[in-house]
């Protein structure tokens, strides 16, 4: 066996990333018998430039649906497009065959937001800075 180093860094590179996701997803499909893991973008364009302004992205994986990130720019706000992105995200969920959407929100971020979509908190650790938490919420699809 070759002699090994652990090395830390700030930054994740597809050399870092490659084998331990790969590893990862072989060992989890063995595991399940089966691999339904795909990635998942529902993004909001300018209509005259095509550059993407906004969205919400994540994936579907063992029959659920995670959302990793959700952006719109303050002069998309208040608008219904959040719910729309929402509602797109979890019926594309739905179709691929999940069952349940996870997510986890900063308490300064959207937690009611996704209360009013019908969304519930199962679990918050506090954070920094003093009074914030991360918020884990989840639905059934």
């Amino acid at each position: 066996m070759e002699e090994i180093r652990i090395d830390v860094s700030e930054s994740i590179t597809a050399e870092h990333l490659i084998p331990i996701e790969e590893g990862l997803n072989v060992f989890n499909d063995e595991m399940a018998g089966f691999s339904d893991r795909k990635p998942l973008s529902v993004v909001i364009r300018g209509a005259d430039s095509g550059k993407v302004l906004g969205g919400m992205l994540g994936r579907s994986s063992l029959g659920l649906l995670f959302i990793d990130l959700l952006y719109l720019p303050p002069e998309l706000r208040s608008m219904g497009l959040g719910k729309e992105l929402l509602q797109r995200f979890e019926e594309e969920g739905r179709q691929r065959g999940c069952v349940a959407a996870f997510l986890y929100t900063i308490s300064f971020q959207a937690p009611d937001f996704y209360r009013k979509n019908g969304w519930e908190e199962f679990g918050k650790i506090d954070c920094l800075p003093d009074g914030t938490s991360r918020i884990f919420m989840k639905t059934m699809l």
